[in-house]
């Protein structure tokens, strides 16, 4: 059975996503802090971690953070707090969703169905396919590994999804709308600012490389797409 760890001090809000957990099959693990949630992650391998930000010892963004160091489990940041830039920076750091207290254990179980979905589909696309590459970069979704020049380049999961859906169809251009819907589902409630500042820090990690033959390119009030220079097409 595979297990889904619950970080939140209250033990009201972990009683009942626990429920609604066991009803889907999974079995919860449920940590009360931050601390205590990073040594059960190290402990086991989990199929999905939700973490309140609020919490004793370590908060959801710093135990966020750790987790991604080693880890591209999918994320579902929870809190009370509603401001759009706690649910930016969730993102930003590595965060897969977002979801402000309080919240139905439905809508709670959608969203954990539709994460691990796409990261079933993520895993069988890549798994089959050979990387992606074009003049210095590579891109290999099956390793999650990205090189320029052979060098790697460290992204987050979210980066590299990003990189992979705009290379992957080289020239066309993608709306933000239609990058939210591919990466973070048709239920997700995001705006266009996720994308730019997932687009943004992309662009930075690569930027950091020598790269003339190709480029993320905006289109200025409609998206982006992933331009070749013509002789290496």
């Amino acid at each position: 059975m595979e297990k889904i760890l619950i970080a939140d001090d209250s033990i009201q809000i972990t009683n009942i996503i626990s429920e609604f957990v066991k009803r889907q099959g999974f079995e919860p693990v449920v940590a009360y802090d931050g601390r205590q949630a990073l040594e059960l992650f190290h402990k086991d391998t989990f199929a999905m971690v939700l973490l309140d930000v609020m919490m004793p010892y370590m908060d959801g963004f710093a135990l966020c953070r750790e987790i991604r160091r080693t880890s591209n489990v999918p994320i579902i940041m929870i809190t009370a707090r509603g401001e759009d830039f706690e649910r930016v920076m969730g993102l930003d750091i590595g965060a897969d969703d977002y979801i402000v207290k309080p919240f139905s254990g439905e809508e709670m179980m959608a969203r954990i169905r539709a994460i691990l979905r796409r990261t079933e589909r993520t895993e069988k696309h890549g798994a089959a396919d050979a990387p992606l590459v074009f003049d210095n970069l590579s891109i290999h979704m099956a390793d999650a590994l990205v090189t320029i020049d052979g060098h790697p380049v460290s992204l987050t999961k979210k980066e590299l999804e990003i990189l992979y859906t705009l290379a992957e169809s080289s020239g066309k251009l993608f709306s933000r709308e239609v990058l939210l819907s591919l990466l973070w589902g048709y239920d997700y409630y995001g705006d266009s600012r996720t994308v730019d500042s997932h687009v943004k820090r992309l662009r930075v990690k690569l930027d950091a490389h020598e790269h003339p033959n190709w480029q993320i390119k905006t289109i200025w009030g409609m998206g982006y797409k992933f331009e070749v220079a013509e002789n290496d097409k």
